[in-house]
């Protein structure tokens, strides 16, 4: 059986041009590798941007890394003007999870997680209030309360700071009612996933469910996204909708909203953890 420690994910984005996957595959094949999987994507032929998610075996993966690394740079990122990143397979990402007081996604989370679903190590969940730590705890995850309000915001995202840095490859904003700071988003120095409803921005506030049924909504939908310092404007990495009827009341509405928010979360990260996802601007590409 193949060990999944001699297993990597090269990742490359770079301009367009011909030749690119025949150097990529004969530069593993000269390493000794074997693609499993390739998956690649082309903004335009011509003077686009390309983008290549490869999977190979390489036995030995771990001590051969420095040579791997320094063939990808010398064969073809000086070659291709390339923007690279490998990925051992057999290392999971560490994730912390930040969440208030609603608990669907995040309890959704750690209950993939659990059943070995997502390909991650989740490191801690932090929230702004104390209500989910006993929930959080039955599942061995440490907790940190670190209360936030307007007047201590910034002395709660220090702390933060403090818990995440050097930690984290990713954090996952699961339901987490509090608006980052650019400054944090600078530091954080891992990427950020958030989920919300797809209301925005017809239903924005308080009471987006109240208000889809005054409207008499027929579709209810969730977006996953990166955070940047632009509110709810980062780029998107899954969304999904299910159909209501003018039967539902507002519970119902909610429980729907509920359901998809944690199917469209829980894909967004697993996409992310298994290096899926490309940024590109204010897009994605997601293989």
């Amino acid at each position: 059986m193949t060990d999944s420690a001699d297993i990597a994910r090269l990742i490359i984005s770079c301009p367009d041009q011909p030749g690119i996957v025949a150097a990529v595959s004969q530069t593993i094949a000269d390493l000794g590798g074997n693609i499993i999987t390739l998956d690649q994507y082309s903004t335009d032929p011509e003077g686009g941007q390309f983008f290549q998610r490869t999977v190979f075996h390489l036995p030995g993966l771990a001590a051969a890394r420095p040579q791997v690394e320094r063939a990808i740079q010398e064969q073809l990122a000086d070659r291709f003007r390339m923007e690279w990143s490998l990925h051992d397979t057999s290392r999971p990402k560490r994730v912390a999870i930040f969440a208030s007081k609603t608990d669907h996604c995040l309890l959704d989370l750690l209950w993939r997680h659990r059943r070995g679903e997502l390909p991650m190590d989740i490191a801690m969940v932090v929230s702004n209030h104390p209500d989910l730590a006993e929930d959080v705890r039955t599942f061995g995850i440490p907790f940190f309360h670190v209360p936030a309000t307007p007047g201590t915001k910034e002395e709660a995202e220090a702390k933060h700071l403090e818990l995440l840095e050097g930690n984290v490859d990713l954090v996952v904003l699961a339901r987490y009612m509090q608006i980052l700071s650019p400054r944090f988003l600078e530091k954080v120095g891992a990427p950020v996933i958030n989920i919300h409803h797809s209301f925005l921005p017809a239903f924005i506030g308080a009471g987006p469910y109240q208000k889809a049924k005054d409207r008499g909504v027929k579709l209810i939908g969730a977006t996953a996204h990166y955070v940047t310092e632009d509110l709810d404007e980062g780029p998107i990495i899954e969304q999904d909708v299910i159909r209501v009827s003018h039967a539902d009341d507002v519970a119902q509405l909610t429980r729907y909203g509920a359901d998809v928010e944690r199917a469209v979360l829980s894909r967004a990260v697993k996409w992310h953890c298994e290096d899926r996802v490309l940024r590109h601007g204010s897009t994605t590409i997601v293989f």
